[in-house]
């Protein structure tokens, strides 16, 4: 198995999950590791992987290391993900996220490997805060922003590859995602952390935006779910039905770390911040006989606050860096 952008915080929790869960899978790492800070997610298990720093868009780099290791399948989470980052450099996101993609199907195209790519819930637009509607596998695309606009950009690539060639290819779409090893510039890292060192967290415009929360390692199983019992050619919801908003996840981390509620500043809301987003899994479940297993919100966030809490030397200089930038642009 190969992993693009194996290094990042949903790549390298997969990668340890399919080791720990899929000791039939050998696994090759491909990492362009653009964010310095990444270089050592992966040191704990760089004993049991095939690491490669390259960049996805290198169609003969990939080809060659399919070739070397014997790849069978590839799973593809490298991407540019940060919607800050992608006001600012929206022609870095759509060359990794578009181009990549598509120089990985070229890879597929001839050699025939198969192909399952991880997209994002952000590329069908926002829902309203009163409705009880959830993305599914056939809601029309509706991307509001450059990161959203880049992953469809992808998807609609993937799709088109299945339909022109019947090339073997699946999409997953997920919701939130939170755990270890996530960049401190995300939202629950970016709270835990602030009041790790002293500061106050912050909320951008009210605070009552909705996200659905899955916590990584389910998406990880999610993922082999599809791989072993996906249908070729289909796209595939991953949630976990917990919806919340953002207020009240920063309410719960006070409570947790022993502040008061109202110990929180508010800054200006992002350009096009989505207001809700939430996700029918009911395909996934139904068809790859899937679930997640860890959905006690609040025991995972006390796990997770005590994660951060214990691994200071890997997030501080990262947090030095982004509170710097978030300080230059006001949030």
């Amino acid at each position: 198995m190969l992993v693009t952008g194996g290094a990042g915080f949903i790549g390298a929790n997969f990668v340890r999950s399919t080791l720990q869960h899929r000791p039939e899978y050998e696994i090759a790492v491909i990492d362009a590791l653009i964010d310095p800070h990444f270089t050592r997610n992966l040191d704990d298990v760089k004993d049991s992987i095939a690491f490669r720093q390259g960049d996805v868009c290198d169609t003969a780099f990939v080809s060659a290391l399919v070739e070397e290791l014997g790849i069978e399948v590839i799973v593809h989470f490298a991407a540019e993900s940060h919607n800050d980052n992608a006001y600012l450099f929206p022609s870095r996101f759509a060359h990794t996220n578009v181009m990549g993609t598509v120089s990985l199907l070229e890879v597929v195209r001839s050699t025939g490997v198969r192909l399952h790519h991880v997209s994002t819930d952000e590329v069908y637009g926002q829902l309203a805060l009163d409705d009880t509607e959830a993305f599914t596998p056939d809601t029309p695309y509706r991307p509001r922003n450059y990161y959203s606009a880049s992953k469809a950009g992808a998807d609609h690539f993937v799709r088109a590859a299945w339909t022109q060639f019947q090339l073997p290819v699946t999409i997953s779409h997920c919701s939130n995602n939170y755990g270890p090893y996530q960049h401190v510039e995300k939202f629950i890292p970016r709270t835990i952390t602030e009041l790790l060192v002293g500061g106050r967290p912050r909320l951008h415009g009210s605070g009552r935006h909705v996200r659905e929360w899955i916590h990584v390692d389910d998406h990880c199983t999610a993922i082999h779910a599809i791989l072993d019992r996906g249908r070729l050619g289909e796209t595939y919801v991953v949630g976990s039905d917990d919806e919340r908003d953002n207020r009240s996840i920063v309410e719960l981390i006070l409570e947790l770390m022993g502040k008061p509620s109202d110990w929180v500043d508010y800054v200006p809301d992002r350009p096009s911040n989505d207001l809700r987003y939430a996700s029918d899994a009911s395909k996934l479940r139904t068809e790859c006989e899937w679930m997640p297993l860890r959905t006690e919100f609040r025991k995972e966030m006390a796990g997770l606050i005590d994660w951060y809490r214990h691994n200071e030397s890997w997030w501080w200089e990262m947090k030095t860096a982004v509170e710097r930038r978030y300080g230059e642009l006001g949030r």
